[in-house]
């Protein structure tokens, strides 16, 4: 997802604020079973879920968003042609119908996908769902008013690189038809069998032609989902949700939508949100949050409290820290160079400096280590626990450094764990043991991704991170280090500059796969062989660890969101 942020947005996105997390085989919370903390643990419909956030969900039109899994608040309006999994831990990272009757049917080589509505859809107004309404939606996020979703149907449809959208273009995308009502077919320019992946980002929301208001559209989108948007205040720093009565549990097997009412409340200090769930008084019982982790110092305190431990959600998203090389940079044009960084790196002290092992987990593999990304273990610079320094030296010296070196390491002033001066200080004071002096440059957050996202002025040693659009190696692998997204003139996410044809053919034979356990051990298979180039330190993996209040029940957290999923929460 570019860096990362459960919220949802594409660079880095998407951060953490936006979206932290990832880790091994996840779970959901822990010692929870599914289940609220105390009372009748059955979930009932009914009553009011209050969301507590740090950030607004700014941009509510489906044509803007740029969710993975359709989102979190999203998914409560805007249905999609698929949707993720609500099941926990790793059933939660498989794609699943949702208007579609099945997560569609490619032809022969992947290059053509066609689905076929469910009967009986409608919209809040009660009037039906159509594929002209799909299309009709996915054409206006190609407007430059709209922008912000995903950039991949602008690749990957045929004749779109240059489309500008229906109200500029009113002729439409040849590359979808719509052959009836209920059936709406995709050309492509290349196999892609991953399609059924990309169909729940919520561009695949139907929008009706008659309603649709172009930029005004975000404060009242029609809702295809359980609920409709009676509030948007602030842009989307206020969002009341109450039930869409045209909805129907029988077309959507899995949307719960128990409460009757959600009361989204953003802008919030991330530690008055958790005082709040910690206290959890009056409405704050039955309240979550979507995007606030509990830090270092508060999880201390929760997990010496019983009753506040029986309300932690635990969830892995996949995501990676990592440290990039830029191998047009001095000394790093040398891969011996690299590999001494790498077998110098003390993993534990990082791993302490990003809040400790229950909020992240060491890595080895740039993949993170959950089966949908098709995780193959390996170390091929093995550091141990603490960095293997005897090994860094060996190779300084043959590189040519057997007095050591002086290098600077680029990192974000950002207090996020991840980037920031806790985690650099760390690989600092690691690589001094070897030899290798680390000189720190903290740059503020908007300069720091300027800077690393631009080829021309990308530095040759920095900390940077990488969260998954969904829970496969293709979007993990392909923007870090296939050749031909390299961006020359804009945002640049190939941080080593990697073009190796065979890494690239690798990436096309991949996507031609449709079986996704297939394409699974080849992405694991392939992150294996890119690691051997030493063009990345992988550091570790973020583990969510949130609190909600004590009237909240069936808790359920996916290894694709890594999160609480709203859609299954009760209250009473």
């Amino acid at each position: 997802m570019r860096p990362p942020s459960l919220t949802t947005r594409r660079v880095a996105a998407v951060s953490v604020s936006l979206v932290l997390a990832a880790g091994a085989a996840a779970c959901g919370p822990e010692d929870n079973d599914a289940k609220s903390s105390g009372g009748d643990s059955t979930p009932h419909k009914g009553g009011t879920l209050t969301v507590l956030n740090s950030n607004p969900q700014q941009d509510f039109d489906p044509a803007r968003l740029y969710t993975s899994g359709g989102g979190n608040v999203p998914s409560l309006v805007f249905r999609t042609l698929t949707t993720r999994n609500r099941e926990n831990g790793a059933a939660g990272a498989e794609v699943v119908p949702d208007l579609a009757t099945d997560t569609g049917r490619a032809n022969k080589d992947a290059t053509v996908w066609t689905y076929t509505l469910k009967a009986g859809l409608k919209y809040e107004d009660g009037t039906a769902i159509t594929s002209a309404d799909i299309k009709y939606g996915i054409e206006r996020s190609f407007a430059p008013e709209l922008s912000g979703g995903a950039p991949y149907l602008r690749d990957w449809l045929v004749g779109a690189a240059d489309y500008q959208g229906p109200y500029k273009d009113k002729k439409g995308l040849a590359a979808i038809g719509t052959p009836d009502a209920r059936t709406i077919v995709f050309h492509l320019n290349k196999p892609e069998g991953e399609f059924p992946f990309l169909a729940t980002q919520t561009q695949f929301t139907p929008v009706p032609k008659a309603k649709d208001t172009g930029t005004k559209y975000e404060e009242h989108p029609v809702s295809s989902g359980p609920y409709k948007v009676v509030t948007n205040e602030n842009d989307g720093e206020h969002l009341v949700l109450e039930r869409n009565t045209y909805w129907s549990a029988s077309t959507d097997a899995e949307r719960k939508a128990y409460p009757d009412r959600i009361d989204v409340k953003s802008g919030l200090d991330s530690s008055v949100i958790n005082q709040r769930l910690s206290a959890s008084q009056g409405a704050d019982t039955a309240a979550v949050t979507t995007d606030t982790n509990l830090g270092p110092a508060e999880l201390a305190k929760v997990t010496g409290d019983k009753e506040l431990a029986s309300r932690v959600g635990t969830g892995h998203f996949g995501y990676t820290n990592y440290i990039a090389f830029n191998p047009t940079v001095k000394p790093f044009d040398n891969v011996k160079v690299r590999q001494a960084i790498s077998y110098a790196i003390d993993r534990s002290s990082v791993v302490n400096a990003a809040g400790g092992s229950a909020l992240a987990e060491s890595a080895t593999t740039f993949l993170p280590n959950q089966k949908s990304f098709g995780y193959e273990p390996y170390d091929l610079f093995p550091a141990g626990a603490t960095g293997n320094a005897a090994k860094a030296k060996e190779l300084l010296k043959q590189a040519g450094y057997p007095n050591g070196l002086t290098v600077t390491l680029t990192h974000s002033n950002a207090k996020d764990f991840e980037t920031s001066p806790e985690i650099a200080t760390a690989i600092q004071d690691a690589l001094k043991k070897a030899g290798i002096t680390v000189k720190l440059q903290g740059l503020e957050d908007n300069d720091y991704s300027d800077t690393i996202h631009s080829v021309k002025t990308e530095p040759g040693f920095f900390l940077a991170h990488w969260g998954a659009d969904w829970p496969s190696g293709g979007p993990f692998l392909a923007p870090i280090f296939d050749g031909r997204q390299i961006v020359k003139d804009g945002a640049n996410f190939n941080t080593g500059l990697l073009n190796d044809k065979s890494v690239n053919d690798e990436i096309d034979a991949i996507n031609k796969l449709t079986d996704l356990d297939a394409a699974a051990k080849r992405w694991g298979a392939l992150d294996k062989k890119i690691g051997e180039q030493a063009l990345t330190v992988p550091l570790f993996h973020p583990v969510y660890k949130r609190l909600y209040g004590k009237d909240i029940k069936n808790v359920v957290i996916s290894d694709w969101t890594g999160v609480l999923d709203i859609s299954q929460v009760a209250v009473k």
